[in-house]
């Protein structure tokens, strides 16, 4: 069985229990990323969550359904209106319901699969590891704007690694991206799990060093928060460089928010 499906089952479980009981009117509200909403992104999630399944149990029709959005965007089509026309327009909690049969179905497809094999995606293949790690990682940092809009603190668990591991392999990415070549050496990375273990990568360095929670690590790779509203020590010029731009998910360059941009509401 295959740990990243079950914990992306559970982190989309813990998503769930945060939407399942919200009026139809919460599910329009804009959040703080990008004037997104909980239908936005809960119809993203659903969308390249079958795309993922897709690429696992047929990679024919992954790669045309790919073409496809590709010659959507090129013709100036907005993603968000594909997902809302993949999904027939549906929103609220019909959308809840739908996005969760499916990921059900979707992790245990995962779970049984060959950790190593490789399947297709927008950009270079990887394995089916990484692409339900990917799904884990996309679920917790787009989770985050709605844990941020409705107040809520969310209580992270030791699942949040593979997102640390995504943070940590994907520093040369943060660079490439941006036609750059990643100075050395890498910073050591040094976390503090949710349980309380503590978690290392790469070489050990009191000059390039990046220490303090490990959910904190998640929040910049993944760009939910800026780096001077988290926990993180970070020492170094490597260290401090790579926190500023870190980019743990695919496509163009992205700046991180700005200071206090990303942050959980205070609730009335």
């Amino acid at each position: 069985m295959l740990e990243q499906a079950g914990d992306f089952r559970a982190e989309s479980e813990a998503l769930h229990q945060l939407v399942s009981g919200l009026p139809e009117s919460a599910f329009s509200v804009p959040t703080a990323f990008k004037g997104w909403t909980i239908d936005r992104v809960l119809g993203h999630l659903h969308m390249w969550n079958w795309a993922a399944d897709l690429s696992l149990t047929d990679a024919g029709k992954f790669q045309e359904f790919m073409q496809g959005v590709i010659s959507r965007r090129e013709a100036g089509g907005n993603v968000g209106d594909i997902e809302l026309e993949w999904r027939d327009g549906i929103g609220g909690q019909a959308l809840v319901s739908a996005w969760r049969e499916y990921y059900q179905g979707m992790a245990d497809r995962f779970a049984e699969a060959d950790p190593s094999a490789r399947v297709p995606w927008a950009g270079p293949s990887m394995s089916v590891r990484s692409s339900i790690s990917a799904r884990l990682m996309e679920t917790w940092a787009h989770g985050q704007e709605v844990y941020d809009m409705l107040g809520v603190v969310r209580q992270n668990e030791d699942r949040i690694k593979s997102i640390a591991v995504l943070g940590v392999n994907t520093h040369g990415w943060t660079y490439m991206v941006r036609d750059r070549k990643p100075p050395t050496p890498a910073p050591h990375v040094r976390l503090t799990a949710p349980s309380g273990a503590i978690w290392t990568w790469n070489d050990p360095s009191e000059a390039e060093l990046i220490e303090g929670p490990a959910e904190d690590f998640c929040q910049v790779v993944t760009q939910v928060r800026n780096i001077a509203d988290t926990r993180l020590s970070v020492t170094g010029p490597n260290a401090t460089e790579w926190m500023s731009i870190a980019q743990c998910f695919a496509g163009a360059p992205e700046q991180p928010p700005a200071p206090g941009e990303r942050r959980t509401m205070t609730r009335d």
